[in-house]
């Protein structure tokens, strides 16, 4: 698709995400080692280069970065950002340690607690979702190679496009982290009458299924942190799709004092 125009940010972004992609799929492709953080969160080598390749691109940037893999800053000094980064490297390391694909980087920009613009890539199918929720803009783009040159990238990114409703309902349930809480949502939405079909995804891809049409309900009845949802956030907000805190039923925060996110269900608003 000709013509898309993207802000300095957005671009900046997807570069990082790609040339990311590139070594984390270098180490997916050899024997790694795995190491089990403080947080009895697994670590890989792709985490930590990755990581590198994203921080080199935005830390020209005069914008802060919160990053999973990077030390984090005391809310006493985020407290004054009125925008920043929010960044993981590899999204869903359990699954690119299962070798399934379902992995991502998550890059997003958040402005007074809010997603502005928001980049995923799935480096084992080279596809990329890309976001701009202040001009209600989202794409995806299947690249060939992941340093495709960004005017390239934008010829072959397609709008996304949500689902029109019906009475079944495609319900997004987490690869690795299926909870009670989610099966009896399910069981709820069945009592209204609803035919409920479950679509499985790890990572951030989740978000994805909502914002392109592939689903209409992400309950996330179970722990995450900021870096696993800003991107998508961003995304899903720039097609009409709210991702709703269980605990003041308004959209999710960011660089709160506490990185670590309220329950939140990804709908169409």
């Amino acid at each position: 698709m000709r013509g898309i125009e993207i802000n300095e940010n957005l671009k900046i972004a997807i570069e990082a995400s790609l040339n990311a992609g590139e070594v984390i799929m270098q180490v997916y492709n050899t024997t790694f080692d795995v190491e089990i953080k403080d947080d009895k969160s697994p670590l890989t080598e792709a985490d930590k280069r990755a990581n590198d390749i994203i921080n080199s691109f935005l830390q020209p940037t005069p914008i802060p970065i919160i990053s999973e893999e990077n030390k984090q800053i005391d809310y006493s000094v985020r407290k004054d950002w009125d925008t920043c980064w929010i960044v993981d490297p590899v999204d869903g390391t359990k699954e690119f340690i299962k070798r399934n694909g379902e992995f991502t980087v998550n890059i997003a920009l958040v402005k007074n607690g809010t997603p502005q613009l928001g980049v995923i890539y799935v480096p084992a199918s080279k596809s990329l979702y890309f976001a701009d929720v202040l001009k209600n803009q989202a794409f995806k783009a299947e690249l060939t190679i992941h340093n495709t040159p960004i005017n390239e990238v934008l010829q072959r990114s397609k709008p996304l496009q949500t689902k029109e409703s019906t009475n079944e309902v495609e319900v997004v349930g987490s690869r690795s982290h299926m909870s009670q809480e989610t099966l009896d949502f399910v069981e709820h939405l069945k009592t209204l009458g609803k035919d409920v079909k479950i679509v499985s995804k790890g990572s951030s891809l989740k978000f994805c299924l909502v914002a392109e049409g592939n689903a209409d309900i992400y309950p996330r009845f179970a722990p995450t942190m900021e870096w696993d949802t800003a991107a998508g956030h961003a995304i899903c907000n720039a097609v009409g799709v709210d991702v709703i805190s269980k605990e003041t039923n308004a959209s999710l925060l960011y660089n709160k004092e506490n990185l670590l996110n309220p329950w939140f269900t990804v709908c169409k608003s």
